[in-house]
């Protein structure tokens, strides 16, 4: 076994897990290097790591970090703060980076449906385009409306669970 000193842990393991749910990320969708960054952050204890231990951990680059942390940053799943007393920036996974995550998501189906009530609009809703643009709609509506149901239980739930936090 490998431990990384005083830590106890099995630093291949955890590497092992790292790869395996980044693979699982890229599955469903993310790109590769910020499914690796945010599978090390997700698994370090702090929850935040700097550029280089990044790159140290995964053996790469300054600058594959850097893309990957903008990436991630834009979906709101991590962040960036400053080390006190220092320039270098600790790049965190936010404690309740699913939330953000969907809740980004939740504003990006608004604006979708801002479009589709214009197309809509401009196809008219009696054509089958503007029919079928209109059930596209409705589903959004209804997506939308799911969404903020689910969160509202989640942190009924994630507080009854973990306690208040």
């Amino acid at each position: 076994m490998t431990e990384t000193a005083g830590t106890g842990r099995d630093t291949e393991a955890v590497s092992r897990f790292v790869e395996s749910f980044a693979a699982q990320l890229v599955e469903a969708g993310m790109q590769r290097m910020p499914a690796r960054i945010f599978a090390a952050l997700l698994s370090s204890d702090e929850g935040a790591l700097t550029s280089a231990e990044l790159g140290e951990q995964l053996q790469v680059s300054p600058a594959a970090v850097s893309g990957a942390v903008r990436y991630l940053a834009q979906q709101h799943m991590v962040a960036r703060e400053r080390e006190p007393g220092s320039r270098r920036e600790r790049y965190r996974v936010h404690s309740n980076q699913w939330y953000e995550a969907l809740t980004n998501r939740e504003a990006v189906i608004k604006r979708w449906e801002g479009a589709l009530r214009e197309g809509v609009t401009s196809l008219g809703p009696q054509t089958p385009a503007g029919r079928r643009m209109a059930e596209t709609l409705a589903f959004f509506e209804f997506v939308d409306d799911e969404i903020a149901a689910m969160m509202e239980r989640w942190r009924v739930h994630r507080d009854r669970t973990f306690g208040r936090g």
